[in-house]
């Protein structure tokens, strides 16, 4: 019986198995349970789980391993007989240390004597190297399973999908976690969902289930580095030639005495210069991330068009108002569309040839992403136009406002380059990117703020002049000719902020045309 597991087809899902129900045994054991006679007994369930599935790599018996293996024993069996604190936490840290070294001595293939220190390095190899390379071995064979008899071209087919699928898992939890920040509908809509999706919360059962799964190959590994270990290249001794013509290398009558060889740097051989390849995303795996982002996006500009387009006249089924529900969620709306912008970027400029079918849905779901990256945009933009209008507007504000417009011209860029591929994206991006900047510079932020802020005065009779006062010189003429009539109570203060421009430098060098308006306006204030 022992020999057919050892040489068993299955081996490996057999050991795989073996170590699911070990971690299986260890959550029962310690979760929300303290050291007790649960130690010894998981030391004995785990010696024998490594000896079962490795037993073909033990090594003949000796007295120091069954010397240690009694060690092993009875100092586990401490934390069912004594309570001492300081030996608890002493052989909480010497036991496993123990364990790894007698098991690296009685399984490693390099059967080291058990007082070489040799055997320590060995240990940690086992322990992290040796281990950690095999927590993939169980997935690798599940794909070879899942495409064993497949053609080679459909075996390539289904592993680029499931690269594209790992690659879009946390994509999407980064994607659904803002969206449902961004939008409670939403949020509320995928609580409704099957029972196994609403059963993702990390409870104490999930905990359970996640810790069986992590110590199983944690496990695994452990014991597949014995049974498969990865067996390093010798070191090769590479020693320094003579030169050529040197003492040593010439050969002659009249040499009566050796002459120390020359050594030094030898002549490089010229060796083709290999040929770059540029990056290029596979078409399969981006048309897996694609199809599965959107489904997610298309949810949610349906919600967007049922709720925040459709219901500005009523109130939101979570019973908050319209209002309410609107003006939250612009900064994740803009942080997911900025994502997308990333993603079709990438897309546009790294995609790889493909077939026409291929480069038609690729095409569609760039298409699908644009639309609904615009539907989200609009929806941030709303948004943010009732968070002022309910707070104010400020730099921030204003600058989020611009970014939001300048991401909007490039998401359109974007839509014209994937239709007619002759459109040079990225120089019309530079340029994009340098006129915006300037149009900021020169469209005069500090005044459009004043005026927004002086306008909400006006329909709320709420206003932060705090705020008002800190803005610069751009925004005094307008503040200065409003106020007149909005703040009279405050101008006299707002004047005696502003008095320092009268004792600014006025030589030509510092010559600034805001600064000259705001204190000509501030004369012809004071003179009127």
């Amino acid at each position: 019986m022992y020999e057919k597991l050892i040489v068993a087809k299955h081996r490996t899902w057999i050991a795989l198995l073996g170590a699911l129900g070990l971690a299986t045994v260890h959550q029962y054991l310690f979760y929300g349970h303290s050291l007790g006679i649960s130690y010894p007994v998981f030391i004995l369930l785990f010696y024998l789980y490594m000896y079962t599935y490795a037993g073909d790599k033990l090594r003949a018996g000796s007295w120091f391993s069954r010397f240690a293996m009694t060690v092993i024993i009875l100092l586990s069996l401490t934390y069912g007989l004594f309570t001492n604190p300081i030996f608890m936490v002493l052989n909480a840290l010497f036991v496993p240390c123990l364990i790894f070294l007698h098991l690296a001595y009685m399984l490693s293939h390099r059967r080291l004597s058990w007082h070489r220190p040799k055997l320590l390095i060995d240990a940690l190899d086992h322990v992290i190297p040796q281990a950690v390379r095999h927590w993939v071995t169980p997935f690798r064979i599940l794909k070879n399973a899942a495409t064993g008899k497949m053609e080679q071209e459909k075996k390539k087919i289904v592993t680029k999908i499931l690269i594209g699928l790992v690659i879009a898992f946390p994509l999407l939890l980064i994607i659904i976690s803002l969206l449902t920040s961004a939008d409670r509908i939403f949020g509320n809509l995928l609580s409704t969902l099957p029972n196994w999706i609403d059963g993702l919360s990390f409870g104490e059962g999930s905990f359970r289930v996640l810790w069986i799964v992590i110590g199983g190959l944690i496990f695994f590994g452990y014991l597949w580095g014995f049974v498969q270990p990865y067996i390093y290249p010798p070191v090769v001794d590479y020693r320094q030639q003579p030169l050529p013509g040197s003492a040593s290398a010439a050969s002659g009558v009249g040499l009566s005495s050796p002459v120390p060889p020359v050594y030094g740097p030898q002549p490089l051989l010229a060796s083709p210069v290999a040929k770059r390849h540029p990056i290029r995303i596979d078409p399969i795996i981006m048309a897996t991330i694609l199809i599965l982002i959107n489904i997610v996006y298309v949810l949610f500009v349906v919600v967007q068009f049922s709720y925040l387009f459709g219901a500005g006249q009523g109130q939101i089924p979570d019973g908050h108002s319209y209002a309410e529900y609107a003006r939250s969620g612009f900064v994740e709306l803009v942080m997911v569309t900025s994502l997308n912008f990333v993603i079709m970027v990438c897309v546009l400029l790294y995609m790889a040839d493909s077939n026409l079918i291929l480069r038609r849905i690729n095409n569609s779901m760039l298409y699908i992403l644009l639309i609904c990256s615009g539907v989200m945009l609009y929806s941030a933009f709303a948004r943010l136009i009732l968070y002022e209008q309910a707070y104010g507007y400020t730099y921030t504000r204003f600058l989020v406002h611009a970014f939001m417009i300048f991401l909007g011209v490039l998401l359109l860029v974007a839509g014209l380059h994937i239709y007619w591929k002759k459109v040079p994206l990225v120089k019309c991006y530079i340029v994009l990117a340098l006129t915006a900047y300037v149009v900021v510079n020169y469209v005069g932020m500090d005044r459009i703020i004043a005026v927004q802020n002086l306008d909400r005065y006006e329909q709320t009779g709420q206003i932060d002049f705090d705020y008002l006062n800190n803005l610069s010189s751009d925004a005094i003429p307008v503040l200065l000719q409003r106020s007149a009539t909005l703040l009279p109570a405050s101008q006299h203060y707002f004047r005696q902020d502003k008095a320092y421009l009268f004792e600014k430098e006025q030589s030509w060098q510092s010559i600034n045309w805001a600064d000259y308006r705001a204190i000509r306006a501030l004369r012809s204030d004071g003179s009127s």
